[in-house]
């Protein structure tokens, strides 16, 4: 029998993308389930909906109470947090870096480690140097630049984008669990107990 799996999709510039990042293979490990990573760009989803920035920016009131809601649920589970000086930050490099690792074994290690310097050490994803400072620490070569410059990998990213669409995705991130849509952070618990389901 196969293990389950959840799919894993997420941006580079959302802060609750960066908790669940950080938790998803402990609680996936436990609960005996598979995880699969997709990072995708949340812009054209905001951009249909007439969004010209994140909500953490669209809304203060609500954005302010975001901002805290995050930093509860860093605390709640030990994890660093410092609230980036800019948001959003283009992932659009670091998403297409982190393709490349889906290929080779490392995209967990390469998403950890982007989401941390965003959210951590409040430095600019967009930033090649950034990134290849990112991929030297992972032993990983400054040629990954290269590879992730590559059209296959664009059309991989820009596939990505369109799936999320498809499947009708309205923010980041979200669990998929066969064709079952569970959107934001708070739902991680939910989407591995649907996995483990008996009806799946």
């Amino acid at each position: 029998m196969n293990m389950p799996a959840i799919d894993f999709w997420y941006d580079f510039a959302s802060p609750y993308s960066y908790v669940a990042a950080e938790r998803i293979e402990g609680a996936a490990r436990v609960a005996g389930v598979a995880v699969r990573w997709h990072p995708f760009l949340v812009g054209p989803i905001f951009d249909a909906q007439g969004w010209t920035t994140s909500p953490f920016n669209l809304y203060p009131a609500k954005g302010a109470n975001m901002w805290r809601d995050v930093e509860r649920i860093c605390a709640r589970y030990a994890l660093l947090w410092r609230r980036p000086s800019m948001l959003p930050r283009d992932g659009t490099l670091a998403a297409r870096v982190a393709l490349v690792g889906a290929g080779e074994g490392w995209i967990a290690n390469f998403t950890r480690a982007v989401y941390r310097a965003n959210f951590v050490e409040d430095r600019d994803i967009a930033d090649p140097a950034a990134i290849a400072d990112i991929l030297a620490r992972l032993g990983l070569a400054s040629a990954v630049l290269d590879r992730a410059s590559s059209p296959e990998i664009g059309a991989k990213l820009h596939a990505n984008a369109g799936e999320a669409v498809a499947r009708g995705f309205h923010g980041a991130p979200t669990f998929i669990v066969e064709d079952e849509l569970f959107w934001g952070s708070d739902r991680l618990d939910q989407a591995l107990e649907w996995a483990k389901a008996p009806w799946l």
